[in-house]
């Protein structure tokens, strides 16, 4: 009999790459559970599941009753929301996520993942790539919020044995994604290029970020739920970083072949940003064998040929 794998916030952008992973297994039926009316840009085959209420309704209960295995994508806030507002951080994410968690650990589940963010939650690097076990001391409260979700998991899993696994994605950039929301520079910068913007840089290089294509980390999802350990921590990213300037300096090449110029304001440098982060994932692949598959060179001409055959229709 097939297994049923929930994906809590699959229509969004990684949240798609999750269920096209998925749906290339003929072992797994695939819900998806989404507050909004519907998700036609979904597979027919896969069943979604409007739940306006989130975790506090009965209908997400009555769900995990009827599934085997659930990722957690959902999140309501991005970085830059957060210090906009980091009460409000709080109080849109914290409860729905312990509540979840209340729900499932009353349930026989095979596997919970949970998607925390590699980006943020590590803070200021004492040395990179970073590992799993590298300090946790977040500048963001993003960050914060999302490292106290982990340690909700990890009660969640010691006192009522719940079958969690947390991932920490690296910066995930590809085809689809959404711009101008504060969060995924390689899709901005390439809009920016297209709407002829100028894109601002904070410090000669800006920040050395680790980019991994969507389809490398709905890999990388994917194999913790398959063979991730209950109660681990990973990391998923490429281990090699790029500067903002670096993307950039790729993206001119590719700019110029359609006579778009880059336009370019160098600022100071903002107090609030993490320099560095690259992550180790050697964890992950020696769990469960994932490893990167596209370069970073490959994935960012793949997304920017993407890019300029649909952005007008994207506006």
């Amino acid at each position: 009999m097939d297994l049923v794998t929930c994906i809590i916030g699959g229509g969004g952008f990684i949240g798609r790459a999750v269920v096209q992973e998925l749906l290339l297994r003929s072992d797994r039926q695939v819900v998806v559970v989404g507050r909004e009316p519907a998700a036609p840009h979904l597979p027919s085959e896969v069943r979604y599941v409007q739940n306006p209420s989130g975790a506090s309704g009965e209908l997400l209960d009555t769900i995990l009753s009827e599934v085997d295995e659930v990722i957690d994508l959902a999140y309501a806030t991005v970085p830059q929301t957060s210090f906009q507002n980091p009460v409000n951080d709080i109080l849109v994410n914290l409860p729905e996520a312990v509540r979840l968690f209340e729900h499932a650990a009353r349930r026989s589940l095979r596997k919970f993942v949970w998607v925390s963010s590699g980006g943020t939650v590590y803070g200021h690097a004492h040395q990179v790539p970073l590992t799993e076990e590298h300090p946790t001391n977040p500048v963001s409260p993003y960050g914060i919020t999302k490292l106290a979700i982990e340690k909700y998991a990890h009660l969640y899993y010691c006192t009522a044995q719940l079958p969690i696994v947390c991932v920490r994605p690296s910066n995930a950039y590809g085809e689809g994604q959404r711009v101008y929301t504060g969060q995924g520079f390689v899709g901005t910068a390439i809009a920016s290029l297209l709407d002829h913007r100028t894109l601002d840089l904070f410090g000669d290089e800006g920040t050395i970020r680790d980019y991994l294509h969507v389809q490398d980390i709905a890999r990388g999802i994917v194999a913790a739920l398959l063979d991730g350990q209950a109660g681990q921590v990973y990391n998923l990213g490429s281990g090699i970083g790029h500067s903002n300037r670096q993307v950039l300096e790729m993206l001119e090449p590719l700019a110029r072949t359609i006579g778009l110029p880059l336009r370019l304001r160098v600022l100071p440098e903002r107090p609030f940003d993490v320099k560095i982060n690259v992550l180790d994932s050697n964890k992950l692949h020696a769990h469960t064998g994932w490893e990167a598959s596209l370069s970073f060179e490959e994935g960012l001409r793949q997304t920017w040929n993407w890019y300029t055959k649909n952005y007008k229709s994207l506006k």
